[in-house]
């Protein structure tokens, strides 16, 4: 046993040393800027994306703190991600997990309760969605490209992938994302244009980020 726990410890200690902290503080900030973008799909009140929208409606339902519910949620999904997907763990696993839905509330409670927006007009809205979509898909390309590991939303799609690799990855993410939005709309929560744009539109966007940001921010840390 006293073996077992220092083989343990070493493996900790080996892995703290391997990790590049410029890279875990890009995901971070990336996570910051995805939960911005996230908060303002809100406030819009166009839809949002499947895995937010369904957490913020059903925990709106069950009465709880949107951050407390979905951290719940990333919980359950942790356990199958170290279960089945142990390769896609790392920092930005917990931090997504954990911090996400927080940032989301923060940002929203900065934009709704502190400065007083109230979106109402359709082209206001679809602005505000727009910029939402900009400032997301920076942080997601901030959060993904580090590689410090993959949120457990995420991870359900790839380990699905690996389990029965005759199906595409797309089609795993999209009935993951469908049934994610039906809960979300049996609950009581938006499904809209906001929900089909980041269900389906963000990738290109994210794209873009990645080749004319991200990957020269990550090349210039690392000195390259």
């Amino acid at each position: 046993m006293i073996v077992l726990k220092e083989r343990g410890i070493d493996a900790m200690g080996e892995y703290l040393r391997n990790i590049n902290w410029k890279h875990v503080l890009i995901m971070c900030i990336g996570n910051v800027f995805a939960g911005m973008g996230i908060g303002i799909f809100k406030l819009a009140g166009l839809g949002t994306d499947p895995f937010s929208g369904m957490n913020m409606a059903v925990a709106d339902m069950l009465g709880m703190a949107y951050g407390n519910f979905q951290l719940i949620v990333n919980i359950v999904l942790l356990i199958i991600e170290i279960a089945f997907g142990r390769k896609f763990l790392g920092i930005g696993t917990v931090v997504n997990a954990v911090c996400l839905a927080y940032i989301i509330t923060f940002f929203y409670n900065i934009f709704h309760g502190v400065m007083g927006l109230e979106l109402v007009a359709l082209p206001v809205r679809l602005v505000a969605l727009c910029i939402g979509v900009v400032i997301c898909c920076l942080g997601l390309s901030m959060y993904q490209m580090p590689d410090e590991g993959v949120a457990p939303y995420d991870s359900l799609s790839l380990i699905m992938t690996e389990k029965w690799p005759r199906i595409p990855y797309f089609w795993h993410r999209m009935s993951n994302d469908v049934l994610c939005a039906l809960i979300c709309y049996l609950t009581g929560g938006v499904v809209g244009i906001g929900t089909l744009v980041t269900a389906f539109g963000l990738g290109p966007v994210i794209h873009f980020f990645n080749r004319v940001f991200t990957g020269k921010l990550l090349a210039w840390v690392d000195g390259e």
